[in-house]
């Protein structure tokens, strides 16, 4: 089975006064399954939407998993489980105020964690998607 890799892109990390990189990618689909990256506020040219606005950020990750997914040949209605992350107990509302209005009646498996800080100090959630396309 093949793995197809969607979006490629080079990471660039300094930590520590050490510059690396190394290749990652925004999806990755082996056969009828696929696998989104973590979705938070940064779009797919890098720039950082909703910063201190998490019901924002929260919209733009749910629009680049959107458009993951298309590209991966599957939709919303294909998602299966979600992890939520988030940095306050306090987003829970505003964040899945939006989930709900973009998954709809889809009902995935979700886990909701609430955790110390995520990659960037602007990012408030961040959301892992896991789909199965349905076979007919």
């Amino acid at each position: 089975m093949t793995h197809q890799r969607i979006r490629p892109y080079q990471h660039s990390l300094n930590h520590d006064g050490e510059d690396f990189e190394y290749e990652l990618c925004m999806a990755v689909k082996v056969g009828n399954r696929i696998w989104l990256r973590g979705q938070t506020g940064l779009d797919f040219d890098g720039n950082f939407v909703g910063e201190g606005d998490v019901a924002a950020q929260a919209e733009n990750a749910m629009h680049c998993s959107d458009v993951l997914l298309r590209e991966a040949g599957s939709s919303l209605s294909d998602v299966l489980k979600t992890t939520i992350y988030l940095t306050d107990r306090d987003f829970r509302v505003p964040v899945f105020r939006v989930l709900a209005k973009w998954f709809g009646s889809t009902r995935p498996c979700q886990t909701g964690l609430i955790v110390n800080g995520l990659a960037r100090p602007e990012m408030q959630m961040e959301i892992d998607i896991e789909a199965v396309i349905a076979e007919d």
